[in-house]
Protein backbone atom coordinates (compact mmCIF):
# COMPACT_ATOMS: atom_id res chain seq x y z
CA UNK A 1 0.00 0.00 0.00
CA UNK A 2 0.82 3.70 -0.54
CA UNK A 3 2.31 5.63 2.53
CA UNK A 4 0.37 8.41 3.30
CA UNK A 5 1.88 11.45 5.38
CA UNK A 6 0.03 13.33 7.79
CA UNK A 7 -0.91 16.23 5.92
CA UNK A 8 -3.08 13.96 3.86
CA UNK A 9 -4.16 12.25 7.11
CA UNK A 10 -5.32 15.50 8.58
CA UNK A 11 -7.79 16.39 5.67
CA UNK A 12 -9.95 12.98 7.09
CA UNK A 13 -12.62 14.31 9.59
CA UNK A 14 -13.24 11.37 11.62
CA UNK A 15 -16.51 12.07 14.15
CA UNK A 16 -18.04 10.14 17.10
CA UNK A 17 -21.76 9.86 16.02
CA UNK A 18 -24.77 7.74 16.94
CA UNK A 19 -27.23 5.30 14.85
CA UNK A 20 -30.52 6.92 15.47
CA UNK A 21 -32.23 5.02 12.40
CA UNK A 22 -31.83 1.86 10.64
CA UNK A 23 -33.90 0.93 7.32
CA UNK A 24 -33.51 -1.73 4.58
CA UNK A 25 -32.02 -0.53 1.61
CA UNK A 26 -34.82 -0.98 -0.98
CA UNK A 27 -32.10 -2.25 -4.19
CA UNK A 28 -29.76 -4.64 -2.26
CA UNK A 29 -30.25 -7.19 0.96
CA UNK A 30 -26.85 -6.50 2.25
CA UNK A 31 -26.89 -2.73 2.62
CA UNK A 32 -28.42 -0.45 5.26
CA UNK A 33 -29.34 2.91 4.81
CA UNK A 34 -28.31 4.62 8.25
CA UNK A 35 -29.41 8.02 9.91
CA UNK A 36 -26.11 9.05 12.10
CA UNK A 37 -26.70 11.72 14.74
CA UNK A 38 -23.51 13.67 14.26
CA UNK A 39 -24.16 16.24 17.10
CA UNK A 40 -24.23 19.95 16.61
CA UNK A 41 -22.55 19.11 13.00
CA UNK A 42 -25.41 17.72 11.86
CA UNK A 43 -28.27 15.02 12.98
CA UNK A 44 -29.69 13.23 10.17
CA UNK A 45 -25.96 12.22 8.29
CA UNK A 46 -27.18 9.69 5.91
CA UNK A 47 -24.56 6.73 4.77
CA UNK A 48 -24.91 3.61 3.20
CA UNK A 49 -23.55 0.42 4.91
CA UNK A 50 -23.28 -2.88 4.16
CA UNK A 51 -23.71 -4.27 7.78
CA UNK A 52 -27.07 -6.25 6.87
CA UNK A 53 -25.09 -9.85 7.01
CA UNK A 54 -23.85 -9.20 10.49
CA UNK A 55 -25.64 -6.95 12.60
CA UNK A 56 -30.06 -6.74 13.37
CA UNK A 57 -30.98 -3.91 13.35
CA UNK A 58 -32.14 -3.19 16.75
CA UNK A 59 -28.52 -4.21 17.02
CA UNK A 60 -27.25 -1.00 15.59
CA UNK A 61 -29.51 1.43 17.04
CA UNK A 62 -28.31 3.87 19.69
CA UNK A 63 -24.40 2.46 19.09
CA UNK A 64 -21.76 5.09 18.57
CA UNK A 65 -19.45 4.57 15.73
CA UNK A 66 -16.70 6.32 14.28
CA UNK A 67 -17.78 8.44 11.14
CA UNK A 68 -15.61 9.58 7.83
CA UNK A 69 -17.54 12.68 8.02
CA UNK A 70 -16.15 14.78 4.95
CA UNK A 71 -15.64 12.01 1.93
CA UNK A 72 -17.27 13.01 -0.61
CA UNK A 73 -21.19 11.99 -1.27
CA UNK A 74 -21.62 8.40 -3.18
CA UNK A 75 -24.60 7.14 -4.49
CA UNK A 76 -24.90 3.28 -3.66
CA UNK A 77 -27.40 1.60 -5.65
CA UNK A 78 -29.83 4.70 -6.03
CA UNK A 79 -29.70 5.94 -2.68
CA UNK A 80 -26.68 8.61 -1.48
CA UNK A 81 -24.66 8.14 1.33
CA UNK A 82 -22.54 11.23 2.63
CA UNK A 83 -20.22 9.58 4.97
CA UNK A 84 -18.75 6.02 6.04
CA UNK A 85 -18.51 4.39 9.30
CA UNK A 86 -15.50 2.44 9.92
CA UNK A 87 -15.32 -1.00 10.40
CA UNK A 88 -12.69 -3.96 10.51
CA UNK A 89 -13.54 -6.97 8.51
CA UNK A 90 -11.87 -10.76 9.32
CA UNK A 91 -12.68 -13.67 7.85
CA UNK A 92 -15.71 -12.16 6.60
CA UNK A 93 -17.11 -10.73 9.42
CA UNK A 94 -18.05 -6.80 9.93
CA UNK A 95 -17.46 -5.51 13.27
CA UNK A 96 -17.84 -1.77 14.13
CA UNK A 97 -15.34 0.71 15.07
CA UNK A 98 -16.75 2.76 18.40
CA UNK A 99 -14.93 4.54 21.37
CA UNK A 100 -14.16 2.29 23.96
CA UNK A 101 -16.59 5.03 26.26
CA UNK A 102 -19.06 6.86 26.02
CA UNK A 103 -18.47 10.32 24.31
CA UNK A 104 -20.20 12.96 23.07
CA UNK A 105 -21.70 13.06 19.74
CA UNK A 106 -19.81 14.84 17.24
CA UNK A 107 -16.53 14.64 18.82
CA UNK A 108 -13.63 14.80 16.90
CA UNK A 109 -11.08 11.50 16.88
CA UNK A 110 -7.13 12.69 16.84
Amino acid sequence: MEEVDIKEFMKIDLRVGEIKAVKDHPNADKLYILLVDMGPLQSDFQIVSGLRMDYKKEDLLGRQIIVIRNLKPSVIRGVESNGMLLAAVHKGKVVLLKPDKKIEVGAKVE
